[in-house]
C-alpha cells in the first residue's frame, strides 16, 4: 500500500497533537477539541460522525463510573478499609505492602487518581507515626493504583476504550472480569516487586514532612500594636490591605483584644485602637505594612501555633489536584477569604516554601498550601477548591447501612455487565442513577466528580482514532512492525507493542494512548493472521503502565510535590517495574487469550 495524502495529513495531524500533549502548554482536552476540528477541515471526518465521539459507549461508562466512585467514597467505603491499616504496625515492608496492595485493590472498582488521592493522607500520617520520609511510600501507592486499574473493565478507561474496539472489530466486547486473569496476575506480581525492592529503589526525599519543617511559620509570624490615630483604626481588617492604599500581601491570622484572643478573625471585624493584630508577612510586607498604616511593632514573640489555632480555627496543609478549580489562578483572584473563608499563609512548590507574593502567586497541580479557617467547615471548603488534606487524616465514621446501600447497588450493575443483562454503560448510568435518587451522592457532586478534560478527551480522539483507521494510517504503521514478524515468533511482537503503547503512554493521557494503538494493534492482529485479542489485551497493559514520568498519569503527579520527588526520580523504581510488567504480563496473555 503506497502513501496516500490522506494518510500524511492524518499523521501530521497526529504528529501535532502528540507534541503538544507532551508540552503541555494547553490542556489536553483543548489540544484534542482542536485536532478533531483539523480532521474535519480536511475532509477525514464526515460532518454527521464529527461529534459522535461524545456519545460513544466507553465515554458514557467511564463518565458513570466517575459518578460510582463518588457514591462509594461517600458511604465510607473507603473508610472502612482504611480502619484495617492502624492493625499493620511501623514494619516498613508491611506499610508498603498493605497501603499499596489497598490502593491497587480499590483502583480496581473506582477511579484510580481517587482511590489514591484518598490513601496520601493515611501514608502521610503513617510515615510521619515512624519517623520517615513520605517519599518512602508515596511513589509506590501511585504505581499500584496504575497497576489496579488493569484487574476489570471499569478500572480505567483505556480498558473500557479497548473493550469497544474488540467490539468494532467484530468480536463480543470484553467483559468485566475479561482482564482479570492477566491485569491480576500483573498486579500482584508488581506489588510484591514494590513490597520487596520499592523502599529501595525509591529515593528518600525530604517531601512535605511537616507544616513545621516546610514552611517555618514561626519566621513569619509577627504581632503589631494599633495605637491611637492610626488608618486602619474603625476600618475593617478586609480593608487593611486593599483599600488602605498598602498593597500587601500580609495576612492577619489572629486578633489579640484585652484578654480576649481570636484566631483568624472576620475579614469584618472592626479594628480598635490598643488592638494587637496577629500577622503572617516577610519582613518587607511587615515593613510596608507597619509604616503604611502607623502600626507599632509589638514587643512581645508571639507563639505561632497559639497565633494560628483555636479550638475552632486550625491550619491544615492542602495539596492542589490536577483538576483543581484554582489551578492557573490567584489567593487575590479566588477571594479566598471572603468566598471560602480561609487564610493562605503559605504555598510550597517542588519541596520548597516559594518566596513570591502569595495573593499574586498562581496555584499550580501539585502545590502544597497551608490554610487557616474554622474547623468545622474546612471539609467543604477543601471540596469546593478541589484540594486534598494533607495532614494526619482521622478515619471517619460511617454508617453500615449505606456502606451495604453502596455496595450493593456497585454490585449489581457489576453482576448485569458479567452476566450480559444489559449493556455495560446502562448498568453503570443506572447504578450512578440510583445512587443520586438514594442520597448517596448529591446533585451538585455529580457534575463535580466527573473529570470532564478526560471525557472531552475522549469524545474528540474516537473520530480522529477512527480517521487513522479510514485512510489507511493504521494499517501502513502496522505493515511496517509486520516486517519484523516474519522474523520472530507473535510473543515478541506483542512485547513490542506493549512496550511501544507503554512509552506512548509515559508522555501522552493513557486514553489517547490507546485510541492511537488500538487500530494498530487490531490491523496488526489482521495482517499476521492471529486473534486480535493478544494484542489488545498488550494495549491494555501499556496503556495503564506509565511509571517512568510524573506527567505519564494523574496518579504520578499527585504525589511529586508531597514526596518531594523530581522528574528524573520515577525511572529508578518505574523503569525496573516496567520491565517485570511486561516480562510478566506477555505470557500470561498467551496463555488466557491465545493467537
Amino acid at each position: 500500500m503506497g502513501f496516500t495524502f490522506d494518510q500524511g495529513v492524518v499523521f501530521a495531524i497526529l504528529a501535532a497533537t502528540l507534541v503538544l500533549f507532551v508540552w503541555g502548554r494547553w490542556r489536553y482536552d483543548l489540544v484534542s477539541v482542536g485536532a478533531l476540528l483539523l480532521v474535519f477541515a480536511a475532509g477525514l471526518v464526515p460532518p454527521s460522525e464529527v461529534f459522535l465521539g461524545f456519545g460513544h459507549p466507553a465515554v458514557i461508562t467511564v463518565a458513570a463510573v466517575l459518578v460510582i466512585s463518588r457514591g462509594l467514597l461517600n458511604a465510607g467505603v473507603v473508610d472502612a478499609i482504611s480502619r484495617q491499616l492502624v492493625k499493620v504496625g511501623d514494619h516498613p515492608t508491611l506499610q508498603l505492602a498493605a497501603l499499596t496492595g489497598i490502593v491497587t485493590l480499590c483502583s480496581g472498582f473506582m477511579n484510580n487518581v481517587g482511590a489514591l488521592a484518598l490513601f496520601i493522607p493515611v501514608a502521610v500520617w503513617m510515615s510521619r507515626q515512624s519517623g520517615r520520609s513520605p517519599s518512602r511510600l508515596l511513589m509506590s501507592l501511585a504505581f499500584g493504583s496504575l497497576l489496579g486499574g488493569l484487574t476489570t473493565l471499569i478500572g480505567t478507561p483505556p480498558n473500557i476504550i479497548i473493550s469497544s474496539y474488540r467490539a468494532e472489530a467484530g468480536a463480543p466486547a470484553f467483559g468485566m472480569f475479561d482482564f482479570t486473569p492477566v491485569g491480576l496476575g500483573v498486579a500482584l506480581s508488581g506489588v510484591a516487586f514494590i513490597a520487596l525492592l520499592g523502599a529501595r529503589l525509591t529515593p528518600s526525599r525530604e517531601g512535605a514532612a511537616s507544616s513545621e519543617d516546610l514552611f517555618h511559620v514561626e519566621d513569619y509570624i509577627s504581632e503589631v500594636r494599633v495605637p491611637e490615630g492610626a488608618k486602619v483604626v474603625g476600618h475593617p481588617i478586609s480593608r487593611i490591605a486593599v483599600d488602605l492604599g498598602t498593597g500587601t500581601d500580609a495576612v492577619v491570622v489572629g486578633l489579640i483584644r484585652g484578654a480576649e484572643h481570636v484566631a483568624a478573625p472576620s475579614p469584618y471585624e472592626v479594628v480598635e485602637a490598643g488592638d494587637i493584630l496577629v500577622v503572617e508577612a516577610t519582613s518587607d510586607e511587615l515593613e510596608e505594612l507597619v509604616d503604611g498604616l502607623g502600626l507599632e511593632l509589638a514587643k512581645t514573640e508571639p507563639d505561632h501555633r497559639d497565633a494560628l489555632e483555636s479550638d475552632t480555627v486550625k491550619v491544615v496543609e492542602a495539596i492542589v489536584t490536577p483538576n483543581s478549580r484554582i489551578v492557573g489562578k490567584t489567593a487575590i483572584s479566588m477571594k479566598l477569604r471572603s468566598n471560602f473563608g480561609v487564610n493562605l499563609l503559605a504555598v510550597a512548590r517542588l519541596g520548597h516554601r516559594l518566596q513570591s507574593r502569595l495573593g499574586h502567586t498562581p496555584f499550580a497541580a501539585g502545590d502544597i498550601l497551608l490554610l487557616q479557617g474554622r474547623a468545622s467547615s474546612f471539609k467543604g471548603t477543601l471540596a469546593a477548591l478541589e484540594c486534598l488534606p494533607l495532614a494526619e487524616r482521622g478515619i471517619r465514621l460511617f454508617k453500615t447501612r449505606r456502606v451495604v446501600l453502596a455496595l450493593s447497588l456497585f454490585g449489581l450493575a457489576l453482576a448485569a455487565t458479567a452476566f450480559g443483562l444489559v449493556p455495560v454503560q446502562v448498568a453503570f448510568v443506572a447504578a450512578a442513577l440510583l445512587m443520586v435518587v438514594t442520597g448517596l451522592v448529591a446533585l451538585k457532586e455529580v457534575y463535580l466528580s466527573i473529570d470532564w478534560p478526560v471525557v472531552i478527551l475522549l469524545g474528540a480522539m474516537f473520530p480522529l482514532g477512527h480517521a487513522l483507521e479510514s485512510t489507511g494510517g493504521a494499517q501502513l504503521v502496522a505493515d511496517q512492525i509486520l516486517r519484523l514478524a516474519h522474523h520472530v515468533p507473535p510473543a515478541a511482537i506483542l512485547a513490542v507493542l506493549m512496550v511501544v503503547t507503554m512509552l506512548l503512554s509515559n508522555v501522552v493521557n493513557n486514553a489517547a494512548a490507546a485510541v492511537l494503538m488500538a487500530p494498530i494493534a487490531i490491523n496488526l492482529a489482521h495482517g499476521m493472521g492471529v486473534s486480535v485479542d493478544p494484542l489488545l489485551m498488550g494495549v491494555v497493559v501499556g496503556a495503564s503502565c506509565a511509571f517512568l514520568t510524573p506527567v505519564g498519569h494523574q496518579s504520578n503527579a499527585l504525589v511529586m510535590v508531597p514526596g518531594g520527588y523530581r522528574f528524573g526520580d520515577y525511572w529508578r523504581l518505574g523503569l525496573p517495574l516496567s520491565v517485570v510488567v511486561v516480562v510478566v504480563a506477555v505470557p500470561l496473555i498467551a496463555l488466557f487469550w491465545p493467537f
